[in-house]
């Protein structure tokens, strides 16, 4: 929470800092998101396999939320897009390296049957950060007269108080010898892990892939609110309301993942996602904006969870961070791919066109999620 808090104080703010102070085009814009997200998926397959090798999952995350805040500063210090790049890069090198053993070590202490809650109330509290770093971003920016780079200084207080409350308050967990990956004679390549996972685990990658390649980085939305005429200093509230929603339903919808079988509520999620693409075509003021940011939020809170939750459940334990690690790697590159074709479409065809090829992609995927019959009673 404390981390999404500075972070998204960040990134609603990054997008119009680099496309009105610094110069950078839409299809910039989407190349630096696009690459900064793909780096952090490579990292997540390296520290998701260290995790497992070594048997130490909180050092891994505490080294990966010390990079994340050490790159805090450099944000209102840049002159330039590259100092940006830099900043992005270094950052999300640091989520690569958290995520796959942060993930894995939530599996790690709780029971199969609260697997959805606990990622669901993750999910949750990530996104009371993602609304609260909006927020701050809003009131900063009305106090200090619309002096971005003021604002972004306040983003370095709680991503290091969040390392500091990892470092302090979070164990490391107890994990039985024979439920570890030994170092000593592993596999060494990721290659060789890979083969050792099950082919209901990689269903669920090919899912993830879908799913991310019917989305694109949340930069888009932030814009399309300000060329809807959203005022300058009010355009993060749009990440607020997208950040609100999902909290309050991510939770409800983790409890419902471990109820009911993955399928309807996957299904659910593309259908939720094509009604926020189609709103953000149409509208015509912010307020309609607004009401696609909650379907927006909506689609995140029925899908992020759970997929972590499938993740989980179809690993072997002693493969476990090796597998959110690739899982992740598959799904940045798929980010990558499609923030890119966001902002060229964006920058040829306009704003609608590229929330129109999200809901065209969306459409196809739900489509085909419903016509196709795993063998697994997992995701009917």
């Amino acid at each position: 929470m404390l981390m999404d808090s500075s972070s998204e104080l960040v990134h609603s703010l990054l997008p119009i800092f680099m496309t009105t102070v610094l110069g950078a085009s839409m299809v910039t814009v989407g190349v630096i998101e696009g690459i900064a997200e793909a780096t952090s998926s490579v990292v997540k397959v390296f520290s998701g396999m260290a995790s497992d090798c070594f048997r130490k999952r909180k050092w891994l995350v505490v080294f990966g939320y010390g990079l994340a805040a050490l790159s805090k500063p450099i944000f209102p210090l840049a002159s330039s897009v590259g100092w940006v790049f830099t900043a992005r890069f270094i950052d999300r090198i640091g989520k690569g390296i958290r995520g796959a053993p942060r993930d894995s070590l939530i599996a790690d202490i709780v029971q199969p049957d609260m697997r959805g809650a606990a990622y669901g109330l993750r999910q949750a509290l990530d996104s009371v950060g993602a609304f609260i770093g909006p927020l701050l971003a809003v009131a900063f920016m009305i106090l200090f007269a619309n002096n971005i780079t003021a604002v972004l200084w306040v983003a370095v207080v709680p991503a290091f108080l969040a390392v500091l409350l990892l470092v302090l308050a979070v164990p490391e967990p107890q994990r039985e010898p024979e439920a570890a990956l030994q170092a000593t004679n592993s596999p060494r390549l990721i290659l060789s892990l890979a083969r050792h996972l099950p082919s209901a685990y990689w269903f669920v990658v090919v899912l993830g892939t879908v799913f991310t390649l019917a989305r694109f980085s949340e930069a888009f939305l932030i814009l399309r609110a300000q060329n809807l005429g959203l005022a300058f200093q009010y355009v993060p509230v749009f990440l607020i309301v997208m950040n609100v929603v999902y909290a309050l339903c991510a939770y409800p919808a983790g409890l419902l993942a471990d109820r009911i079988a993955a399928k309807p509520l996957l299904i659910s999620g593309l259908l939720l996602l094509i009604v926020a693409d189609i709103l953000l075509v149409v509208a015509v003021s912010p307020v309609w904006a607004f009401l696609g940011a909650a379907f927006w939020g909506l689609h995140l809170a029925f899908t992020q969870g759970l997929l972590a939750k499938l993740v989980a459940d179809t690993a072997p334990v002693e493969l476990r961070g090796t597998a959110f690690g690739i899982f992740n790697l598959v799904s940045g590159g798929s980010l990558l791919l499609a923030s890119v074709i966001a902002g060229v479409l964006w920058s040829v065809y306009g704003p609608a066109a590229t929330f129109l090829a999200g809901a065209v992609f969306a459409t196809l995927a739900a489509l085909g999620l419903l016509l196709y019959r795993p063998g697994s009673a997992f995701f009917r």
